[in-house]
C-alpha cells in the first residue's frame, strides 16, 4: 500500500534548520516502508496566505475561500497525504504566522465545505520544533500543531520516548544561523544527535501508523462506509458510502439530509 507523505516546513526561511530537521524526518519515512512511501517537501517560504477574515465567503462558496494565493496549492496536497509532518520554528512560543494562515484556513474552509460535522480526516500527523536555545518554547509549538491535528479528526504522532514525548525538538544554538543543526550534528554535538534520531523515527512512525490506519480501515469497510465522520476516509481508499444514510442523527444532519435528498430527486428527474 502506498503511504502518501507531505512535510511542511513552516519557516519563513530556506535550508535552514527546520529544513534540515523535516529531511531527516522524510528519510526515516522512506525507511519505514521501502518502495512503498511517496514523500515531498513543501516550503512556505515565499508562500503568500492571507489571513482567514471571518467573512464567510467559504460558506456560500462550497468550502472555496474568496481569497486565491497560495493556500489552494498547499489546501489540495494535504488533503492528498496520509501523513503530515510539520517543522517549524518557534515564533513567539508558537508557529510562523504564514502557518498560522493555512491552518487557520484550512479549518473555516472545511467545515463550510461538509456543512455539518467535518469528518475525520485520518491523516497522521507529526510535529517538529525547533528554538534558538533549550527551553524556549519547542514543546508549546509543537502542542499548537497537535490541537490543530485532534481539530481536523487526525492522528497525532508521539516522538521517540527515549528523548521526547510529543514531537522532536531541536535546538540551533551555537551562533551558526540557519546551518546552526546541521553543523553541530556533523561536528557530533549530543543535542544535535537527539534532535536528528527524534526526527528520523517520529518521521517513520508516522507512516507505520498511517499503514495500520489504512489498512485496518480496508479490512472493516463495512463500518467506514456506513458512518458520516468516515465519509473522508472512504472516499480516499474507494469505499462506497452513502453520505445521506450516514448523517442520519448527527448533529444539523438531519436538515442537510432533506436537501440532499432533494438534490437527488432534481437530479434523477434531468435523468
Amino acid at each position: 500500500m502506498l503511504i502518501k507523505v507531505l512535510g511542511i516546513c513552516g519557516s519563513p526561511r530556506r535550508r535552514g534548520n527546520s529544513e534540515f530537521l523535516l529531511q531527516e524526518a522524510l528519510a526515516g519515512a522512506k525507511e519505514a516502508s521501502a518502495g512503498e512511501v511517496e514523500v515531498e517537501l513543501y516550503r512556505i517560504s515565499g508562500k503568500k496566505y492571507v489571513p482567514c477574515d471571518a467573512c464567510f465567503s467559504c460558506k456560500k462558496l462550497g468550502g472555496e475561500c474568496r481569497w486565491k494565493d497560495d493556500f489552494q496549492e498547499l489546501r489540495d496536497k494535504w488533503l492528498a497525504a496520509d501523513a503530515i509532518i510539520y517543522s517549524v520554528p518557534v515564533y513567539h512560543m508558537s508557529v510562523p504566522g504564514q502557518l498560522k494562515c493555512f491552518i487557520d484556513r484550512l479549518g473555516n474552509s472545511l467545515y463550510a465545505h461538509h456543512k455539518t460535522a467535518l469528518p475525520f480526516q485520518f491523516k497522521t500527523v507529526a510535529a517538529i520544533a525547533q528554538g534558538g536555545q533549550f527551553f524556549c518554547g519547542q514543546e508549546h509549538a509543537m502542542t499548537d500543531l497537535i490541537n490543530h491535528a485532534m481539530t481536523m479528526g487526525c492522528i497525532p504522532v508521539s516522538g521517540d520516548k527515549e528523548y521526547g514525548y510529543i514531537g522532536a525538538a531541536g535546538c540551533a544554538f551555537g551562533g551558526r544561523g540557519k546551518e546552526s543543526l546541521r553543523k553541530n550534528f556533523e561536528e557530533g554535538e549530543e543535542s544535535a544527535r537527539v534532535a536528528v534520531q527524534s526526527a528520523r523515527t517520529i518521521g517513520r512512525h508516522c507512516v507505520e501508523i498511517a499503514l495500520f490506519l489504512l489498512s485496518g480501515a480496508k479490512q472493516h469497510r463495512d463500518v467506514v462506509g456506513a458512518h458520516y465522520e468516515y465519509g473522508t476516509l472512504a472516499k480516499r481508499l474507494g469505499i462506497p458510502s452513502d453520505p445521506i444514510a450516514a448523517l442520519q442523527g448527527i448533529g444539523k444532519g438531519e436538515r442537510l439530509v432533506e436537501k440532499l435528498l432533494a438534490e437527488r430527486r432534481r437530479d434523477q428527474a434531468r435523468e
